[in-house]
């Protein structure tokens, strides 16, 4: 590797480092069983050994690696790691397995969101359904003026509230993953820039249906944003001609 085009910047050693090699690993070019030499990543990076090991240590915590005596500091099989990490999802978002990654937290979304929105519609109150409401108002606004940025922060913080006005503590720990894998659709041009407008309906109704306390409804109409997500995401991958997976 050329230390001229892949060594950090002098600052944020420690993250640049971090995200080179979590990126690398998520994507295949550093596979399991393979072992890292402290002092070649040293002179790869052009970095201390104290940056260095703290960079491990957090690779060790996500479950990317484990020290062996004898042998050394080790890469572990994917099936080890921290995969509820919101880095690890944005590294694997980043590598070749972008659609499986995506396919996956989806499916996640799938089997939590619709019980959070069923939860909520029982539990939520009057000015947070209200709000609810007038969030879905501005995400159909956003998504009819083709505003991007605008549409993201907009859809990422009604599925933020809808989260968290289930009431359930570990369904609101999981907005961050909901947020990474939305982040991704937009960033991978997974995403039209102008939203399907039964997309922005089903939002509305997801409001609506909460702020009726209608939880079945509720339930149904983010059942069918997920559904929407997964033909959308795969239309989309198939016209980029990328493999996707079955």
């Amino acid at each position: 590797m050329d230390r001229s085009q892949h060594a950090p910047a002098e600052a944020g050693l420690h993250a640049q480092v971090l995200d080179h090699l979590g990126t690398a690993i998520c994507g295949g070019q550093v596979t399991p069983g393979s072992v890292l030499n402290i002092d070649d990543l040293v002179d790869r990076y052009g970095v201390s050994r104290s940056v260095v090991r703290e960079v491990l240590r957090v690779l060790a915590a996500m479950g990317f690696i484990e020290t062996r005596r004898r042998v050394g500091v080790m890469i572990r099989p994917a099936e080890h790691w921290n995969v509820f990490d919101p880095q690890v999802i944005r590294w694997r978002l980043a590598s070749a397995g972008r659609m499986a990654q995506m396919r996956s937290i989806t499916e996640l979304r799938t089997a939590v969101e619709p019980h959070a929105a069923w939860l909520a519609a029982a539990r939520v109150d009057h000015d947070e359904a209200s709000d609810l409401v007038g969030l879905a108002a501005k995400l159909w606004a956003a998504g009819k003026a083709g505003d991007e940025e605008r549409f993201l922060r907009l859809d990422i913080e009604f599925h933020r509230r809808v989260l968290l006005a289930s009431g359930n503590e570990m369904f609101v720990k999981l907005q961050e993953l909901v947020a990474e894998v939305l982040s991704g659709r937009h960033h991978y041009h997974l995403m039209p820039r102008y939203p399907d407008e039964q997309a922005l309906q089903l939002h509305a109704d997801v409001a609506q249906a909460i702020q009726r306390h209608d939880g079945d409804r509720a339930r149904a109409a983010m059942v069918q944003i997920m559904e929407q997500a997964f033909d959308e995401m795969k239309s989309m991958w198939e016209q980029t001609g990328e493999p996707g997976q079955d």
